[in-house]
């Protein structure tokens, strides 16, 4: 069994966005193109996919971490905030933009909330992932066979 951890995030990130994507599970809102993801960015996003992405990205974050809040997942995605001449300091991302991911994955049925808690992966959602990992880890695999014993 192929799990999230044993692919890099670099490669199963956008095959799960995809899937996001044509499983209609998540749709960005009216302000998505022009939010920013926190106080420590300048601008918003430039690709035009970055709501799947980040979608993909929280998704996998659940699946690794276990139980976890929107807080933390801010914490997670936050930054240095540049202030000028004074020293940089730490901010948390957007819980906004998070909050809707997060609520729009539960929605599909790809979360499940945990009373008091935060939400975890449903087994739709674990499921997700770990075929998504599977088919990744079978195209790494054909690139370098030593990867193969991993299938």
């Amino acid at each position: 069994m192929t799990h999230p951890v044993d692919v890099p995030a670099s490669a199963l990130l956008p095959r799960v966005a995809t899937e996001l994507k044509t499983r209609n599970a998540v749709a960005p809102p009216p302000w998505a193109s022009f939010a920013r993801t926190g106080v420590h960015t300048q601008r918003a996003p430039s690709q035009p996919d970055w709501w799947y992405m980040r979608s993909a990205s929280v998704l996998r974050k659940i699946s690794l971490q276990g139980t976890t809040g929107v807080a933390r997942l801010a914490s997670e995605y936050g930054g240095k905030r540049d202030r000028g001449s004074a020293p940089y300091h730490a901010r948390t991302g957007s819980r906004s933009v998070l909050r809707e991911i997060v609520q729009q994955l539960e929605k599909s049925g790809l979360l499940q909330s945990q009373k008091n808690k935060g939400r975890r992966v449903s087994a739709e959602g674990q499921r997700l992932l770990d075929t998504a990992s599977r088919t990744v880890l079978k195209e790494l695999s054909e690139k370098r066979p030593e990867l193969a014993k991993y299938l």
